[in-house]
């Protein structure tokens, strides 16, 4: 058995309390505060990261854990409420990982979101351009369309915790009988198959780490990954986009926002001329397939052969005959295409990582006219900023999304234009 690493106790012992005053919000959904210390005849300030903390409380925490330049603490009391501090709607709140923000005003979650995509910019791509406010989602609750309890394994129900990682754990599940950001049609499925997974622990027993998953389509959920589903995306003007997928495959979780999102992504790609557009991480279609109206030609790539043979699905039952879908080899991803980059629009959304090194470099070689880079993760996305800007790109517009809402996460939009086709 390996030895227990020590505690580090500088500057605080273990479990020491210390009061402090919550200045921000990172963009992990931390509070964060700075406290005093006397450093070799010298003061500094030390900064210390406390969940649950809300921009201007004082507060009470105890340290678990001290790093090389900051603590991390448990926020034990709230000694000056912050007058935007709410009561959570999730009696689970503040021990169930999912949430960050039900303590926080709706109103004030969205101003916070904006100013941490603002930090980001300034802090990891060196630009300071105008961030837009940020597109609130029509449901604040009630919204998600896909979840994932997870539960344990063995034999006998006991105790059997379904639902979600705890605050703080990699590994500990807290019991959900109810997600409240979850669809009303999703929470009704909820509870039979909770029943059902212990009727199952408590005979044969189940596996170990296993895990549910919920899909609701227009009020319709199923739990089985390898099912087909539709999910129809108004996008004005009469136009309604019939998307089907599986019920396992990457998906946009909230539909209540979802026709203002990607009407937004097809109007910033029309926006600078480009007769042509490329979808470069297309997934079931849903970018390509609702901006193709306003495009005389239109490509998806993806690498998932099974995503590729959606989306042709798709543009058919859509009527649509201007999208063409190219499974793409990485190393080669815009071979295919006969598109020429000074004519042409590229939107990518790609996974929470970001867009990777060999990516970017055949993206730069293409060179299109301008791209509309859509993040789930806005840290990433800045971090791919940088490239951008080095190979001569510009910011045109900044729009976050809340996709996401009572949690740090968020959707960014960002529009890049390449100033030498804007001025010919």
């Amino acid at each position: 058995m390996s030895k227990k690493k020590k505690f580090n106790d500088r500057p605080f012992a273990y479990h020491q309390e210390i009061e402090l005053t919550v200045s921000t919000l990172t963009n992990l959904g931390l509070g964060l505060g700075r406290v005093a210390l006397a450093d070799a005849g010298e003061e500094r300030k030390w900064v210390v990261m406390v969940a649950f903390a809300l921009p201007g409380e004082r507060v009470r925490v105890r340290v678990y854990r001290n790093h090389a330049n900051f603590s991390e603490a448990d926020l034990v009391e709230v000694l000056e409420a912050s007058p935007d501090r709410i009561i959570p709607l999730c009696p689970l709140f503040g021990r169930c990982g999912g949430c960050q923000y039900q303590n926080l005003s709706y109103g004030k979650q969205l101003e916070w979101k904006r100013t941490q995509v603002a930090e980001l910019l300034e802090h990891m791509a060196g630009l300071a351009p105008e961030v837009s406010p940020v597109v609130p989602s029509p449901r604040p609750f009630g919204y998600r369309s896909k979840i994932t309890p997870h539960f344990g394994g063995g034999r006998g129900a006991g105790d059997l915790a379904i639902g979600f990682l705890r605050q703080g754990s990699r590994f500990d599940i807290v019991d959900v009988p109810r997600c409240e950001i979850a669809t009303e049609a999703i929470n009704a499925s909820l509870g039979p198959a909770r029943e059902e997974v212990r009727r199952r622990a408590a005979g044969e027993g189940i596996e170990r780490g296993a895990t549910l998953l919920f899909r609701d389509a227009g009020g319709t959920v199923t739990s089985r990954y390898d099912e087909k589903v539709t999910e129809e995306v108004p996008l004005g003007g009469g136009e309604t986009l019939r998307l089907s997928f599986l019920a396992r495959d990457f998906f946009q979780n909230n539909p209540f926002i979802l026709p203002a999102f990607a009407s937004y992504v097809r109007d910033q790609a029309r926006s600078g001329g480009a007769r042509f557009l490329v979808d470069a991480y297309c997934g079931s279609g849903l970018f390509a397939l609702a901006s193709a109206r306003v495009f005389e030609r239109v490509a998806g790539v993806e690498v998932s052969e099974s995503s590729v043979a959606f989306a042709r699905e798709n543009a058919a039952a859509n009527g649509i005959a201007n999208a063409a879908f190219l499974v793409g080899d990485a190393s080669a991803i815009f071979s295919g295409l006969d598109f020429p980059g000074r004519d042409t629009a590229v939107v990518i959304d790609p996974p929470r990582k970001g867009c990777d090194e060999p990516f970017l470099r055949q993206l730069f070689a293409f060179r299109p006219r301008s791209v509309v880079y859509v993040s789930c993760d806005p840290a990433t996305q800045m971090r791919d900023l940088r490239g951008f800007v080095a190979a001569g790109y510009s910011v045109a517009a900044v729009q976050p999304f809340d996709l996401f809402p009572q949690t740090r996460h968020l959707e960014c939009v960002i529009t890049l234009a390449l100033p030498e086709y804007c001025q010919a």
